[in-house]
């Protein structure tokens, strides 16, 4: 009865959910694909084992997931990987994967589509990254005996609430998992709260520590500024991930770090990129010129100093943090959530973000407590963090090498997510119809 009572509600909200994905992805400048949406793909080829179906729905989850789909490559080079998407940007990313075989976008959660989608790809194992919870698609492939990984689960404090007024609903809906493989214990306190199965809970760790910390060469950071058009001789400073809300503080904090008569350089990174004309509208205010990143060609020209490269393509990020100096992580001076600090980290750059860390507390904590980060909360706080490191190398350095230790020292959960995999394609559970 709550199958179908959720299938008559997100029927009835059909008119709503096709002119919103064609809004979205138009605003974004991407095709709707909503023949993918609803299970309409092209055939599987045939000849192989069975595929493996991994599910990530947007850019973080898409990038966390890299180091699993690495070695599912490398451990079951006879199968096919499918990794799906739920975002335009998540799309964009998973398309640069080399691991991946195919990229489809993740159906609506109506039962036709779900069955459809898992009649074409014909899966073994289906990996959902984090906590994406679809009742209608979990049921489909929960009668297909087609096994279904939970990979890098989290419960957030703020969904754990939510989640908890619809035990009754999840109770019912946890089960259609064969395993749970959950960041931590207390991640695997609360799903099973909510209605997993405790015996299906393990905590496998943060596949997001899973980075190799990369040392960046003098000469290769020469050759990533000129590949973006970045001058020598200046630090360079890096905002990536930054929201609608964030851009103006870091411009502020710029723009106070140049007043100061400082020669700088700023490379900064909005999250969605369809932001781009809003962001270069705040740095024309401020009275900073900037260059986009898809207008510059193979060899671009240095820019000058004090300027600014708004980047507005997706799958640089990493690139531009090996480019910096210095690093500060958007979604955390607005209630997002924060982004993966980690990944400036791998690199041994010291960390800078804001109070809003509630999607990445633990590693915050971690960064802060072994003073490998710093916290600021507003355009004076980054400025002023910014001006400091700026004026002390050997800080700087410290930082850098006490975040690479953090990553290093918790890695491991790609292995944990690898075994459970393993088992379930070994041996897949018994799945009630």
């Amino acid at each position: 009865m709550i199958h179908l009572l959720y299938d008559i509600i997100l029927l009835l909200a059909l008119p709503v959910i096709v002119p919103y994905h064609l809004y979205r992805a138009r605003k974004r400048g991407r095709p709707a694909a909503l023949s993918e949406r609803f299970g309409f793909i092209a055939a599987e080829p045939h000849g192989m084992d069975g595929t493996i179906w991994v599910h990530a729905v947007s850019v973080g989850e898409t990038i966390a997931v890299k180091p699993l789909l690495k070695a599912l490559r490398n451990t079951f080079p006879g199968r096919r990987i499918v990794l799906s998407n739920g975002t335009e940007t998540g799309r964009a990313i998973a398309a640069t994967l080399r691991e991946v075989d195919r990229c489809i976008y993740f159906p609506f959660d109506y039962p036709w589509a779900a069955d459809r989608l898992l009649q074409t790809i014909a899966p073994a194992l289906i990996i959902v990254v984090e906590t994406e919870i679809w009742p209608a698609f979990l049921r489909r492939a929960r009668r297909r005996g087609i096994p279904v990984m939970l990979a890098n689960g989290r419960i957030s404090d703020r969904s754990f609430a939510g989640y908890l007024r619809l035990a009754w609903f999840f109770r019912r809906v946890l089960p259609d998992f064969d395993a749970f493989c959950m960041q931590s214990a207390e991640d695997g306190r609360r799903i099973a709260a909510i209605g997993a199965p405790a015996d299906r809970v393990r905590v496998a760790g943060n596949l997001k520590y899973d980075i190799p910390p990369v040392t960046v060469t003098a000469e290769r950071q020469r050759e990533v500024r000129a590949r973006y058009g970045i001058p020598t001789g200046v630090p360079v400073l890096v905002a990536g991930s930054t929201h609608k809300g964030e851009d103006e503080p870091v411009i502020t904090a710029y723009r106070r770090l140049l007043d100061e008569g400082r020669e700088l350089f700023l490379v900064l990174v909005p999250r969605h990129p369809e932001r781009a004309p809003e962001v270069a509208a705040l740095l024309a205010q401020a009275g900073l010129s900037c260059r986009l990143r898809s207008g510059l060609g193979d060899h671009p020209e240095p820019a000058g100093r004090n300027g600014v490269l708004l980047v507005d393509t997706v799958g640089e990020l990493m690139a531009c943090y090996a480019a910096s100096d210095l690093v500060f992580v958007g979604g955390s001076l607005v209630p997002t959530g924060g982004h993966n600090i980690l990944e400036p980290a791998s690199l041994g750059r010291p960390l800078l973000f804001g109070p809003h860390m509630t999607n990445f507390r633990e590693i915050a904590s971690l960064a802060l407590a072994a003073d490998a980060g710093r916290q600021v909360s507003d355009a004076g706080g980054l400025a002023v963090a910014w001006g400091a490191l700026l004026d002390d190398g050997e800080l700087c350095r410290a930082m850098g090498d006490r975040g690479r230790r953090i990553v290093e020292e918790n890695s491991g959960a790609v292995r944990r997510h690898l075994q459970a995999a393993t088992e379930l394609l070994a041996a897949p559970a018994e799945r009630r119809p």
